[in-house]
């Protein structure tokens, strides 16, 4: 899978240095460099690509204003590169996959293209189940309503609504909904439901199978995070956030999960 991409920024020696750095990566194609956000437009509507490397302050269009002349066609994935790490939640806002500073570090580079590379994948694996579908509705409409009868069931329903856990020397029925954050520490989690404070035996990878991603994501290697109790975002250096939770506390969320925060700021 080849990842079509342009790169926008108003210094030509940010574009040289993200392009040597793009090179160490094989499926990554530069088809188009731009100086502004007028000619970023223009390359975009025209060559419709997969992904935008974009620099925020430039003269005239500066990145938001290039995503809002973009209304009107499909959009790219985007990736915001910038030395002033204060736009961190208008760039989340704008559903960017990722935010980068410069200098761009190539470690911080590879975890973005993953992330591009799994939204892609995801993207045209939903393209291709509509094309099915497409035909589907011709040959064997009554396919066509077994598979979205399919789609349709609650997808909550695999995931555990209460869990068991032994401390102390007795069982807690917790209500996974009162679970504001999970804290691992080994082969222990801490569950943390405002009030109380419950270890449970388990890897986290374990339990992450148990609980709803729609709800439950990681923040941080060794933290999950209940994103229905989250009730503020306070910006961070380098681009990164703290999560205020229900109770007060506060979560911060690593540089490698930042996306999660796309998930509930609009």
């Amino acid at each position: 899978m080849t990842i079509r991409t342009i790169l926008v920024d108003d210094e030509p020696l940010a574009i040289q240095g993200l392009q040597l750095r793009l090179e160490k990566h094989d499926d990554v194609e530069i088809i188009e460099t731009c100086s502004n956000g007028r000619e970023a437009i223009r390359a975009i509507k025209t060559h419709k690509p997969d992904l935008v490397f974009l620099d925020i302050q430039m003269p005239g269009f500066d990145g938001f204003s290039v995503i809002q002349g973009l209304m009107e066609v499909e959009p790219p994935l985007f990736v915001f590169v910038t030395a002033y790490s204060d736009h961190a939640i208008r760039a989340f806002e704008a559903q960017a996959v990722d935010y980068l500073m410069k200098p761009v570090e190539e470690d911080r580079l590879a975890d973005t293209l993953d992330r591009v590379r799994q939204r892609l994948a995801e993207k045209r694996g939903a393209e291709e189940a509509g094309k099915l579908k497409e035909v589907l509705a011709e040959v064997a409409p009554e396919a066509v309503e077994t598979v979205e009868a399919g789609e349709d069931a609650p997808a909550a329903s695999r995931y555990e609504k209460l869990i068991n856990i032994k401390d102390r020397g007795q069982i807690f029925r917790v209500d996974v909904d009162t679970i504001e954050k999970i804290d691992a520490a080994g082969d222990y989690m801490c569950i943390y439901t405002g009030d109380n404070t419950l270890i449970l035996r388990e890897t986290m990878k374990d339990l992450e199978k148990r609980l709803d991603p729609r709800r439950f994501q990681r923040v941080h290697r060794s933290c999950i995070v209940n994103l229905d109790l989250v009730r503020q975002v306070k910006p961070h250096t380098n681009g990164e956030c703290f999560l205020v939770l229900d109770s007060g506390s506060q979560v911060k969320v690593s540089r490698s999960y930042r996306d999660v925060v796309a998930r509930f700021v609009h």
